[in-house]
């Protein structure tokens, strides 16, 4: 009898322990706390997997990787990173991510190829207690923080400069613009498009308006040179771009077509040869995103999460992905012109004044006063 009673009071002890233990992991969870391998640490090391969308936007492969993986370095020197690119393949991206699970990964730093398909991949890794941060993409499924910038500031800056320059020119209504808008299977891109509309509509003439698959400056070509067919290119007053590889493009074939002036162009990223195209008039502006910051951050909450604490540095608000309420860090975009590129990106340190003032363009800089 005694014994039946001991097991009893076994079991029932075993029961609430149970019921702490994941009370426990709910509310940790429920902060963002990612609940990492209970046994990985710092003075350790383990491994980080770095999941990137694509490389025809040159900021992944020439600023977020280096600079994730140096903070992660800083953070925890025994820590390996495992760095794959999809080259904006979504299935590819899934393989790549079962093959850093397979290796043994600790923490998952994913910018999603499509952030709705990427749910089976975040789902998976949580399955085998991996914490997953969204970075500088908002992923579906239970991901444990997010970073990146704030979207639809991003779009509403682009369309305040395009209707600041065109309002500047006379009536912002005497002619049509054209609207190049992201991919359509990007969060992010959808936010820009939202801030954009947000400025422009009722105050230009929209002629036409296109979704880029995958962020393509080609196929941004393809779709200004619709446009111009279809509106006249005399017509054409101002083209949103929604980053720097397709307003490229939407110049690429403005410049085809004869435009003895390019009409103001937005764009984003601040890619080096969009900040010479700015200098030299081609483009009217673009959006500068310290990428520095948001990389580091991103280590920053991969370390924390996988070592199960709390991210506990920069400011957070949430962001719900249709799955959770999501711990985010969301930072404030920069636009650079003509007038601020000495004091943005050349200040910043992300260009120097020699990549940028090439032979093509040493005219350029000195008329806007760098040397």
């Amino acid at each position: 009898m005694r014994v039946t009673i001991r097991r009893g009071l076994a079991a029932i002890g075993i029961a609430a322990l149970m019921v702490a233990a994941a009370a426990c992991s709910s509310e940790n969870e429920s902060k963002g706390g990612g609940g990492g391998d209970a046994g990985v640490s710092v003075d350790q090391g383990f491994k980080v997997g770095l999941l990137l969308p694509e490389s025809k936007t040159t900021r992944y492969e020439t600023f977020d990787r280096p600079f994730i993986e140096q903070k992660i370095k800083q953070l925890c020197p025994k820590c390996e990173v495992l760095y794959q690119n999809a080259d904006q393949d979504s299935a590819k991206q899934v393989s790549q991510a079962e093959s850093m699970l397979t290796q043994g990964v600790k923490v998952l730093i994913l910018d999603a190829v499509d952030a709705k398909a990427a749910e089976g991949m975040v789902n998976n890794a949580k399955g085998r207690n991996v914490p997953v941060i969204a970075y500088d993409r908002l992923a579906s499924g239970p991901v444990d923080y997010y970073v990146s910038f704030d979207n639809q500031v991003v779009g509403k800056t682009q369309g305040q400069a395009l209707l600041d320059a065109l309002s500047a020119g006379g009536d912002p209504k005497r002619g049509q613009i054209v609207m190049i808008n992201g991919s359509p299977t990007d969060p992010n891109a959808a936010d820009f498009k939202a801030g954009a509309h947000s400025v422009l509509d009722g105050k230009v003439n929209i002629g036409k308006e296109y979704d880029t698959p995958d962020w393509s400056p080609d196929k941004a070509q393809q779709e200004m040179e619709q446009a111009i067919t279809a509106l006249g290119k005399d017509k054409i007053i101002g083209v949103y771009a929604a980053n720097d590889g397709t307003a490229g493009g939407a110049i690429a074939a403005m410049k085809g077509n004869g435009f003895s002036t390019i009409p103001f162009t937005t764009g984003q990223d601040a890619e080096l040869a969009a900040i010479q195209r700015i200098l030299s008039g081609e483009q009217g502006m673009t959006v500068y995103k310290a990428i520095k910051p948001e990389a580091e951050i991103a280590a920053e909450m991969a370390i924390a999460a996988a070592t199960g604490k709390t991210y506990s540095g920069q400011q957070t608000v949430t962001k719900n992905n249709g799955t959770k309420d999501v711990t985010s860090v969301l930072l404030t975009p920069v636009a650079v012109t003509k007038e601020n590129v000495k004091d943005t990106v050349i200040k910043d340190g992300f260009y120097t004044a020699a990549q940028i003032c090439t032979e093509a363009y040493a005219k350029a800089c000195a008329a806007a006063g760098i040397s």
